[in-house]
Formats: structure tokens, sequence, C-alpha cells
């Protein structure tokens, strides 16, 4: 069943991202979409009953604009590090504890942290995140747990878990 949503759902993306329906693309789709299919659904890919809840999509759809927020709101601090003649910077990598249990929530807060300008994602061991942060504003693990993960956790918790 799993292998079968992957490939429906690897054809369905083909056909929206060429927005181009003639026989060629769709045998193209098919091909490529099977071939994806067999080699990732094996191991790779558990499709959780839970995605098919509807307030999952809503939450995603709020999380895209948080995360574009959060972003636009990061470019603008780099961009003033970068340009400020003083070049104020203090990295340093911080540990910071999620609440997130499944490894796919994980995965997407590591990766939400990481596209955010400023922090990288280094480590995730267990619950805790190893975060390069360009600028360390306190040493107390409440203040840059709230300032790197708190912005995320709460909706990525609502969509993934």
């Amino acid at each position: 069943m799993t292998a079968i949503v992957f490939f429906i759902f690897l054809f369905i993306v083909w056909l929206l991202l060429t927005l181009n329906i003639t026989i060629p693309n769709i045998v193209a789709a098919a091909i490529a979409s099977l071939i994806v299919t067999i080699f990732f659904t094996k191991n790779t890919v558990k499709v959780n009953k839970k995605i098919f809840q509807i307030k999952r999509y809503f939450w995603a759809f709020i999380y895209s604009f948080i995360f574009l927020w959060e972003c636009i709101k990061a470019n603008i601090d780099v961009a003033y590090r970068v340009l400020h003649p003083g070049l104020p910077v203090k990295p340093g990598i911080v540990e910071v504890e999620s609440v997130l249990k499944t490894d796919i929530a994980k995965v997407f807060l590591a990766n939400s942290i990481t596209m955010t300008p400023g922090t990288i994602t280094v480590d995730i061991i267990d619950n805790n995140f190893y975060v390069h942060w360009i600028y360390v504003k306190s040493m107390d693990p409440d203040v840059y747990t709230e300032r790197i993960i708190g912005r995320f956790e709460k909706y990525i918790m609502r969509i993934f878990e």
C-alpha cells in the first residue's frame, strides 16, 4: 500500500511540475515514479495514517507563513551583520532540546533551522539538536531554545505528531 501511495504521489508531482499532459510525458512520469518507488519505498517511506487528517494540512499551511516570516526576519538580520562595519557576530554551537518524538518531525525541524539564515543544524542526538548560531545572544538554554526552535516546534508538532 505504501508503495502505491508513493508512486501516485510522485506521478502527480511530476505532472504538476511539468504542466504537460502528453503521452511521452505521462510515460516518462510513470517510469521515473516507478524507478524511484522501487528504490526508495522498501526501507525509507512509512506512510502514517495521520497524514490523511485535514487539520494537519491546515497547520502545514499556517506553518508555511510562519516559516516565511522567520526567514525574512533572519535574512534581514544576517544582511545587517554582513553589511555592518563592525561585523557583529558571536558564533557558537548551542545544544537545543526538543520535545518532538517522531523522526520525520525532527528532520523537518532540523531542516527548518538550517534553511533559516544564521543557523545550521550540525547534529541530532536523541532529542538534542546541536545548532551553529551566527550570534549567540544568551548562554541560558531556555532563552536560546525559545529563539531557535520555539517559533517552529509547536507547529511541527501539530503537523507530524
